[in-house]
């Protein structure tokens, strides 16, 4: 692996722990990305959503989405994607603002203060990101 796509990992592994540390969550990247296995762990971002025993969580960035567009349609604007294979374990995915409901919901109470409203609002974030601030000059004008 090249060190930009190294740096462009550690990037967002760095990102997912700022994103859930800001909604209250506790999480921390793995010390090099799991590849030492750090007690025991091999993943890239530990995520401590209920007692003691984090959940482990991989990072996989793409530049193209390849890999990614396929189970982007599939969840279409739904919550969840389930996804089963025969003779294996089934896994969901689940677009970020989802995430962060359920692990706020179980992180506990001051995690739990989330209204529809501000739902919408990191639905928005997460996929068009963040709004632009208001020019005041431009608001004057329309």
């Amino acid at each position: 692996m090249g060190k930009a796509s190294r740096d462009k990992g550690l990037r967002r592994e760095r990102a997912i722990v700022d994103i859930h540390t800001k909604c209250g969550i506790q999480a921390e990247r793995v010390p090099l990305s799991g590849a030492v296995r750090y007690r025991g762990n091999g993943a890239d971002v530990d995520l401590y959503v209920r007692g003691e025993q984090p959940v482990k969580a991989e990072v996989k960035a793409r530049g193209d989405g390849d890999g990614f567009r396929t189970l982007e349609r599939w969840l279409g604007g739904n919550d969840a994607l389930f996804l089963w294979r025969d003779r294996a374990a089934p896994f969901v995915v689940l677009p970020l603002h989802v995430w962060l409901e359920v692990a706020g919901r179980s992180a506990g109470p001051a995690a739990n203060a989330d209204a529809d409203a501000n739902r919408r609002a990191r639905r928005r974030d997460a996929e068009q990101g963040p709004l632009p601030p208001s020019d005041a000059i431009a608001h004057e004008a329309a």
